[in-house]
């Protein structure tokens, strides 16, 4: 990192962290309403940035408390066992004017995988009482099984519940740490 590398953490009053699951026909959406991001950013370089990001997993909120319940029990999330979900980069290469792939460890449900985030980077700005703000979106898709999270329930006609399938999608509001 040069010495040029500032330090931020992430505005969760501006920030989202979404996902979205096929359940029968149609899509359930949830967020993530508590997480914790710090990200050392190379002005100079942004390949050379780096990124720590947890979420509490209790936190989970699809608008339907029984199937929130389910989602935190061990068929899920087992979050008395694996409270958080982290991510830590370990690359970062750029591949466009604001594009990125970061590479790093996810850790869901304790299984830990080495993936590749596809990252659009919005710039940076300075907001009406002069604080400075850099922006981010993620869009991904990952396969739930690959990290433990197997419960399903076939269909009587064929098929199952749920897909495997989970569309992530995160925006990310970043200010400097103060």
């Amino acid at each position: 990192m040069s010495q040029t590398a500032t330090t931020y953490v992430v505005d969760p009053v501006h920030s989202n962290v979404e996902f979205v699951v096929r359940h029968l026909m149609t899509n359930v959406r949830g967020h993530f309403g508590s997480y914790d991001a710090t990200l050392v950013m190379d002005p100079a370089d942004l390949s050379r940035s780096s990124i720590e990001f947890t979420i509490q997993v209790a936190s989970i909120d699809t608008a339907n408390k029984d199937r929130d319940a389910h989602l935190r029990s061990a068929d899920f999330f087992d979050v008395d066992n694996h409270p958080t979900i982290t991510f830590r980069s370990t690359a970062v290469r750029k591949t466009g004017d604001d594009g990125f792939k970061v590479k790093g460890t996810l850790t869901i449900r304790g299984v830990a995988r080495e993936i590749t985030l596809p990252v659009s980077y919005l710039g940076e700005i300075v907001d009406p009482w002069g604080n400075t703000k850099v922006g981010f979106e993620v869009a991904t898709r990952l396969d739930r099984k690959e990290y433990g999270i197997n419960w399903n329930q076939a269909l009587d006609r064929g098929g199952f519940l749920l897909s495997d399938e989970v569309r992530v999608e995160i925006g990310l509001q970043f200010g400097v740490k103060g």
